[in-house]
């Protein structure tokens, strides 16, 4: 089963603001996108508190802040990031000649009417 998407314009980078939730009105830039779930990790931004065992990289334990996932539904799209690509340069229009035939009892003649552009 495919999954569908939830909001396709909304990607990483992006600066969106909570509409529905505990975090409500607040806003922030868009670090991760889970398409399984259809939810975004926002950046300070529903945050929750993490118990967390001692490990080698947290020897101490403790309880840390984290960032928790908002659906895709509960956000809403203030700035989009801007593509750092050139724009594209458009190709130069063709000009096409239309030709007519002009008969006269002797012979046939071809003429170049007028000039037009080529529709894209």
């Amino acid at each position: 089963m495919k999954m569908i998407r939830a909001n396709k314009a909304i990607k990483k980078g992006d600066m969106v603001e909570v509409i529905a939730g505990r975090s409500k009105s607040k806003t922030g830039k868009v670090t991760k996108i889970i398409t399984k779930t259809n939810m975004c990790l926002v950046e300070k931004v529903n945050m929750v508190k993490r118990h967390t065992k001692a490990s080698q990289e947290n020897p101490q334990g403790g309880i840390v802040d984290k960032e928790a996932p908002i659906h895709l539904s509960n956000v809403k799209l203030v700035s989009a990031t801007v593509d750092k690509k050139p724009a594209k340069k458009e190709p130069a229009k063709k000009v096409t000649k239309k030709t007519a035939k002009k008969t006269t009892k002797e012979e046939t003649k071809k003429k170049p009417v007028k000039k037009t552009a080529k529709k894209d």
